[in-house]
C-alpha cells in the first residue's frame, strides 16, 4: 500500500508540473502589443470595443494568432505629450508597439522637424527596453499646404529607413475622405471606419507579429 501511494503521488506531481510547463509555454507565447497613439488609436467617441486595439485584436484572434493588445491611445495627444508618457504607458513585458502619433502635430502646425525629433526620441526609448515597434505613417492635411506637407509626410519612412522599422504608410488609408466611414467631424473614423483600418493594416500587422514570434523562439 505504500508503494502505491507513493507511485500515485509521483504521478500526481509529476502531472502537476507538466501541466504548469504547459501553462507557462502558453503564457509565453502570447504577443503582447501595445497600441500607442491619439484619438485615432484611442477610438474618439466609440464604445471601447469598437476601438481599432480591441478590433484588431478580435480579428487576429479569429485568424488563431494569440495577440493581447492594449489601447494607450490619448486623444488630443501629440508627440511630445507622447515622448512625455512612453516610459509608464508602455509596461514591462511588452513585446510591441503599434506606434501611431503626430496626426495633431500637423492639425496643429507644429513644426515637423520638431515632430520627427519626438518620435525618434520615442523609438530609441523602445528599441533600448527591446520592444519591437511597427510605425503608422500620417500625412499632413492639405490646408496647412504643399511646403507643410513636403516637410511632414516623409518624416515616417526616413525613421523607418534609419531603425530598420517596418512602417505602414498611412493610418486612415480607405477611410480618409470617405464620409461613410467618418464621424460627423470628417476626421475620425466610425465603426465601419475602424473596420476597414483593421482590413487594411492586417498584413504589415501579422508580418510584425510573425517578426516578433522569430525573436521569442
Amino acid at each position: 500500500m505504500r508503494f502505491k501511494a507513493t507511485a500515485l503521488q509521483i504521478g500526481v506531481i509529476a502531472a502537476s508540473l507538466l501541466f504548469g510547463a504547459m501553462t507557462g509555454m502558453a503564457k509565453a507565447a502570447t504577443i503582447n502589443l501595445v497600441g500607442f497613439g491619439d484619438s485615432l488609436m484611442a477610438g474618439y467617441q466609440l464604445p471601447p470595443t469598437d476601438a481599432f486595439p480591441d478590433k484588431l485584436q478580435a480579428a487576429l484572434k479569429a485568424k488563431g494568432l494569440d495577440v493581447a493588445i492594449s489601447n494607450a491611445g490619448v486623444s488630443g495627444d501629440t508627440t511630445s505629450g507622447g515622448l512625455a508618457r512612453i516610459d509608464w504607458s508602455i509596461p514591462d513585458g511588452t513585446d510591441g508597439v503599434i506606434l501611431e502619433l503626430g496626426a495633431n502635430d500637423a492639425l496643429r502646425g507644429i513644426a515637423p522637424e520638431e515632430t520627427e525629433k519626438n518620435l525618434d526620441a520615442m523609438i530609441a526609448r523602445l528599441k533600448d527596453r527591446h520592444i519591437s515597434v511597427l510605425l503608422v505613417g500620417m500625412l499632413a492635411p492639405p490646408n496647412m499646404g504643399e511646403d507643410y506637407a513636403a516637410r511632414f509626410n516623409p518624416i515616417y519612412s526616413r525613421l523607418a529607413n534609419k531603425y530598420d522599422l517596418p512602417l505602414y504608410p498611412f493610418f486612415l488609408d480607405g477611410v480618409a475622405a470617405q464620409a461613410a466611414l467618418q464621424l460627423e467631424d470628417g476626421m475620425h473614423p466610425n465603426a465601419k471606419g475602424v473596420d476597414v483600418m483593421v482590413e487594411r493594416m492586417m498584413p504589415a500587422v501579422t508580418d510584425f507579429i510573425g517578426m516578433i514570434s522569430s525573436v521569442k523562439k
